[in-house]
């Protein structure tokens, strides 16, 4: 398929350079750019991330869960496994 493509005149010279240095025409250069970049996988979509916790009476006192190395700290210093 023939198609016109309007490039900024940076953008068309930066094309006509690579095309150049890899031995091609501009058009099957920019035919085989767009074809890798359609090739790629599109990223999914971040699903929003839900905590669930079971039974226990929540957080324990000294526990910033933000801070995870507070937790090795807590159960440092009292014993606390997480446990039963």
């Amino acid at each position: 398929m023939r198609t016109t493509i309007s490039l900024d005149d940076r953008l068309a010279e930066e094309v006509r350079r690579r095309a150049a240095a890899r031995g091609m025409s501009v058009s099957a250069f920019i035919a085989s750019i767009l074809d890798d970049r359609l090739k790629q996988r599109e990223p999914q979509p971040q699903r929003p991330f839900r905590l669930v916790t079971v039974g226990g009476s929540g957080v324990v006192e000294g526990v910033d869960l933000d801070r995870p190395r507070s937790i090795e700290t807590v159960e440092d210093e009292s014993g606390w496994t997480g446990s039963g």
